[in-house]
């Protein structure tokens, strides 16, 4: 398998005994694993549904999941709501024994909020229950839509970091190269400025001394080494399973630890050079990695 992204959008729709309905899923990125639930009324059991689906496959982001239902006209029971009626007739009786307005008709009545209720809810236990069967396996279609979706984005991230790796690789290696120039450079770097102070030349063997103190100071070889060690792991999760974003993040956060030791040992412009290039190309893995479940 390969990795997955946090963001996409699936979608599923159903129909059963006069019920029609339409499930939304979609995901942004997040730290952890947060689930939004919003459905119809009556139907509370659908978000322990949803949590429960969206937990079996998924390990991180922000999940925000929709139903919404609704009966088609004539399959839903209507009731007249009497006592409604009978408090606007005794709220509208002083006006009409007035003369200040006529008597109401029985359309305008029926028309009155509350008058006419709709009885949405299912009576029928069995008939309830195989409802709500039909709309978890809507959210089960919906949430495998997601799930096809964010391993798309996880593909495409895949080959956008997996480039950012070799960059950083190569960046390595052009920093060991330039970081075997350094010896010599610091040799020169003092023998000269010596040749400066005094005005002549210092004796060979305390410039060798001074610049292998130097060299020692300005050694990057162990960074260089566990940059490329970090380049090795980060592969390998890219390699693995599903969930290693948390992981390469930490690794993202080592990579840049060794990149700013390496600029502040480096004694030549060129080290220097190359280990801002190579900061600017772990700042963007980063912010790649991010997007990774």
């Amino acid at each position: 398998m390969t990795i997955s992204g946090m963001t996409g959008f699936g979608r599923s729709e159903g129909a059963l005994a006069g019920w029609s309905w339409a499930v939304e899923a979609r995901s942004v990125n997040g730290r952890n694993l947060e689930v939004r639930f919003r459905g119809p009324p009556g139907f509370d059991a659908l978000e322990r549904a949803a949590r429960e689906l969206a937990q079996a496959r998924f390990q991180r982001g922000q999940l925000t999941v929709g139903v919404q239902a609704k009966r088609s006209e004539g399959s839903a029971a209507v009731r007249l709501n009497l006592e409604q009626l009978d408090r606007y007739l005794a709220a509208g009786a002083p006006y009409i024994a007035g003369g200040k307005v006529a008597p109401p008709s029985l359309d305008g009545l029926l028309a009155l909020k509350g008058v006419i209720e709709t009885e949405d809810a299912v009576e029928d236990p069995d008939a309830r229950s195989q409802l709500e069967a039909a709309i978890g396996a809507s959210l089960a279609a919906a949430m495998d839509a997601l799930a096809k979706a964010r391993g798309e984005e996880g593909a495409s991230l895949l080959a956008i970091l997996t480039g950012f790796l070799d960059r950083i690789a190569e960046l390595v290696t052009q920093a060991e190269s330039v970081a075997a120039e350094q010896p010599a450079a610091l040799k020169e770097r003092f023998a000269r400025r010596m040749a400066e102070l005094i005005g002549e030349s210092a004796p060979e063997e305390r410039i060798v001394q001074e610049a292998a103190a130097m060299a020692t100071k300005a050694d990057v070889r162990e960074e260089l080494d566990r940059l490329a060690g970090h380049v090795a792991a980060a592969r390998q999760l890219l390699a693995a399973d599903t969930g290693v974003g948390r992981r390469l993040d930490f690794l993202t956060q080592e990579f840049m630890r060794e990149a700013n030791t390496l600029c502040s040992k480096s004694a030549s412009s060129a080290l220097t050079s190359t280990g801002l290039d190579l900061k600017a190309v772990i700042d963007q893995f980063r912010e790649q990695v991010q997007n990774v479940e």
